[in-house]
């Protein structure tokens, strides 16, 4: 990038805020997504919306590719800089400007770290839903951009149940808002749904109301073990059936389990075909009458065992075992690949079988794991990025899991996104027509394609 254009992003957000060394731009030339890496050729991390504006309207006058980032949590590849650019950094947009507990409503900039407005609206009895598992590190931005959910999803859904308005500017600097307060809202087109999962490819959200729920008075949490795939398969829809939504309904496989007890040694039964982890919130009266018919639909699907958390700290050893999956299996290879596909929860254990199928057909080794009450799973093939032999053989198991997740009626993704890493497979899920579609709003809302370039519907 020519001095000159380096030297009017300087004045616009200050030559503090500009970053042009090669060990800066280095941090910023990828996310969590393993494969994927580009340098850009500045970060610029802006302060207002003014800024931000001036920033995109020369960027856009141009022909510079802009790639909106968070904390870089992503796990799609959605924010790695693939044709250089700008890196448009938004973590100095970190205060949350209103808790409003009237309406049961925060707004907040996209730099708050999820886990910190949560902290905030605790004191006034509430919650913000949506928990990646990356809630201590990920922004609200990035969340709402990706449409992320989290292990309360199958209750609580994802962040777009909780968005109800936005401050976005546009690709040439324009500045627009949509949405609010209000419970109600039918006006026009649903902008903030448009912008919310568009993975920073059609504006740069700058501000974000968000709706808040009441904390749940208690909580119940229990482990059901299974020997037989079906039976637990079978348990996940009959406890929906019963008319009882879990605010979290896991589920681990045996690969799973066998690595976890291995890393973490929680008790969990290695001989076990799969475990399922549940609790139910809200009201205590109901919570026990919920958990107790949870504990009977189990009995019938023939759990061979149940345990239920009697306090805290027995809760806290069951999410145990669920938070070391990840960690657990990360730590068999160097590289980790998370994967998200989704299917209906009464196909979760087709889908569990096609993906051990994939991994036996390519030889690569896949626990999965995930959010069996929404039909969430997460295939996490565990590799050596430095194999290329092997690498070969995970990207055939890649196709084989999407090709299977979409066979059964499923996405490609439940709360990831689509970035770069399953952009290959978009036409497979939506068709020639619906991606045509999709390439029509984004080159509407983006005519010269400068936002997150390459991304979720490919080139423009």
């Amino acid at each position: 990038m020519k001095n000159q254009l380096i030297g009017a992003f300087k004045k616009i957000v200050g030559d503090e805020h500009v970053l042009t060394n090669k060990e800066d731009l280095l941090c910023y030339s990828y996310d969590a997504t393993p494969g994927y890496s580009h340098m850009p050729d500045v970060v610029i991390s802006p302060g207002n919306t003014e800024e931000v504006s001036k920033v995109l309207a020369l960027a856009n006058k141009e022909k510079i590719s802009v790639y909106p980032r968070g904390s870089g949590t992503n796990l799609s590849a959605g924010t790695v800089p693939m044709k250089g650019g700008i890196v448009l950094l938004m973590t100095r947009f970190r205060d949350i400007i209103e808790i409003d507990a009237a309406n049961l409503v925060a707004v907040a900039e996209p730099g708050v770290v999820v886990s910190n407005l949560n902290k905030a609206v605790e004191e006034f009895g509430l919650i913000y839903p949506p928990d990646p598992g990356t809630v201590a590190t990920a922004t609200l931005g990035g969340t709402v951009s990706e449409n992320a959910g989290g292990l309360r999803g199958l209750k609580y859904g994802v962040s777009k149940h909780y968005v109800m308005g936005l401050e976005v500017v546009l690709a040439d600097g324009r500045v627009i808002h949509c949405g609010g307060k209000n419970v109600k809202d039918v006006a026009g087109y649903d902008l903030t749904k448009l912008f919310t999962g568009a993975e920073g490819t059609l504006g740069v959200i700058t501000k974000i109301t968000v709706k808040l729920v009441p904390a749940p008075e208690t909580k119940k949490a229990m482990m059901a073990i299974f020997s037989k795939l079906d039976n637990a398969g079978n348990a996940i829809s009959a406890i929906i059936a019963s008319k009882v939504i879990p605010a979290t309904l896991e589920i681990m496989d045996n690969a799973t389990i066998r690595t976890v007890e291995d890393y973490a040694q929680v008790g969990l039964p290695v001989n076990a075909e799969a475990v399922l982890l549940i609790e139910v919130d809200g009201i205590a009266e109901v919570v026990e009458k919920e958990a107790a018919k949870v504990i009977e639909v189990l009995k019938a699907n023939k759990a061979d065992d149940i345990q239920v958390a009697k306090d805290a700290v027995q809760r806290d050893r069951i999410w145990a075992a669920r938070r070391a999956a990840l960690p657990a299996l990360a730590k068999l290879r160097p590289t980790t690949f998370v994967e998200d596909a989704t299917v209906p929860r009464s196909k979760v254990p087709d889908m569990i079988r096609a993906v051990n199928n994939a991994a036996a057909k390519h030889k690569v080794t896949i626990g999965t794991f995930g959010h069996a009450g929404d039909g969430n799973m997460h295939p996490t093939i565990v590799c050596d990025l430095r194999n290329q032999e092997e690498m070969i053989r995970v990207h055939k198991a890649m196709d084989d899991i999407f090709a299977a997740a979409i066979a059964l009626g499923g996405t490609l993704s439940g709360e990831h996104g689509i970035g770069l890493g399953k952009l290959p497979y978009m036409k497979d899920q939506f068709g020639v027509d619906g991606m045509n579609v999709m390439q029509t709003i984004k080159k509407a809302l983006d005519p010269n394609c400068i936002l997150n370039s390459g991304k979720l519907v490919g080139e423009c």
